[in-house]
């Protein structure tokens, strides 16, 4: 069984009430949770919230939602807090910033789970432009031969063209490298660049990329959904 879960934390440090922002008079956090559904590869898919406020914005569109402990560092966390009980093989993180999300790179995704040695698995996308490299909200990412990723940064001194790839922050987890995951100590690097990712690096555990074209990115800022309005 495969589930995909929306980490809704109400609170963002750079945008609060992010996830409830209205785009095209529907939440932002609903557009993502309705192009999830329409992934192949999902049994179901649940908004992991954290507060009654939420829940009350949402009551209308009838989502599945699941409170969760207000107090979680990580949206990690949350997704583990949900999960936890529910007898299940593979777990998705699904950013909730992602209003213009494809379902098609959920299921390529969910697909790298079929390889039974892959623990945790994550998007990287070619579409990666100059603004990207210096733009320390856009995370980039680097690959080995085998497709498993080798480091994430947010700032680069020496870009090489090609060397990066732009990381989509939807993450996959077999349900016991989840657990384990949100057990481990922060390590320093996570600290240094708020890349809870990296605590997977730091710890050996391998991260396979699959790798895609998108081009869209999550909603960091208020400016970043002036472009989504732009173009939607």
């Amino acid at each position: 069984m495969v589930i995909g879960v929306i980490p809704a934390r109400l609170q963002s440090t750079r945008f609060p009430n992010k996830i409830l922002t209205p785009i095209n008079e529907k939440p932002m956090v609903m557009h993502v949770y309705d192009r999830a559904r329409e992934a192949e590869k999902l049994d179901d898919v649940i908004i992991a919230i954290d507060s009654t406020e939420t829940e009350e914005a949402l009551k209308q569109y009838k989502p599945n939602i699941k409170m969760t402990h207000p107090d979680h560092l990580s949206g990690t966390d949350r997704v583990a807090e949900a999960v936890k009980d529910m007898d299940i093989d593979v777990i998705l993180n699904i950013q909730g910033d992602e209003p213009m999300l494809d379902p098609s790179i959920i299921d390529q995704l969910v697909c790298c789970f079929d390889d039974e040695l892959v623990e945790m698995a994550t998007i990287g996308s070619r579409a990666i432009g100059n603004s990207d490299y210096f733009n320390p909200n856009s995370v980039k990412m680097m690959i080995n031969e085998n497709g498993f990723a080798t480091s994430f940064s947010r700032e680069i001194k020496d870009y090489q063209i090609g060397a990066y790839y732009h990381h989509v922050g939807i993450y996959g987890y077999r349900k016991d490298t989840l657990l384990h995951f949100t057990m481990l100590d922060q390590s320093t690097n996570e600290k240094n660049l708020n890349l809870e990712q990296l605590r997977a690096l730091d710890n050996g555990i391998p991260i396979k990329v699959a790798m895609t074209d998108y081009p869209h990115r999550g909603i960091d800022t208020k400016e970043d959904l002036k472009q989504i309005e732009l173009n939607k």
